[in-house]
């Protein structure tokens, strides 16, 4: 396991220089579970407030453009590509968020924070019919390029 990169010699936080390293095409995909029930599912399509699932969707990409503002040590990117896709499940909604770039750093927080934003979106525009939705399995699946090379996520 290697060190933790954000971190200067006195152990103060710091935002890692990547001025030094090649531009490359990164991409990653996350994604996240929205546990909801039989009935939330079922009204989904009746919902006052809109599709909640386009909303997430829209907001998830937005979210991922603002990543450098919610973390703190994240690079501001220029993203070439963002999505997110909603897929109705048995349980509740299944969110994969991508984000692509061609730059020195990676993706992975930007994929991460659209598909929590987006599981939250969804809580938000469903808790009027259920307080108790559950969001969960936040996770990173895939990452390409960058000097880490590619990961692919492995079942538990």
């Amino acid at each position: 396991m290697g060190k933790l990169s954000h971190y200067d010699p006195a152990g103060r936080a710091r935002m890692v220089d990547v001025s030094g390293k090649s531009v490359t095409r990164r991409e990653a995909e996350a994604t996240a579970m929205v546990e909801l029930s039989a009935a939330v599912l079922a009204a989904l399509p009746s919902n006052p407030k809109g599709n909640p699932l386009e909303v997430a969707r829209f907001a998830g990409i937005q979210a991922a453009k603002r990543t450098a503002e919610l973390i703190p040590m994240c690079h501001p990117l220029s993203l070439t590509f963002v999505d997110v896709v909603t897929e109705i499940q048995p349980n509740g909604i299944l969110i994969r968020a991508i984000a692509a770039t061609a730059g020195p750093t990676g993706v992975e927080m930007e994929a991460l924070v659209a598909a929590s934003i987006a599981a939250l979106t969804i809580y938000d525009m469903c808790k009027a019919l259920d307080k108790g939705i559950v969001i969960r399995e936040v996770a990173l699946q895939r990452k390409s390029g960058g000097k880490s090379g590619d990961y692919q996520k492995t079942s538990a």
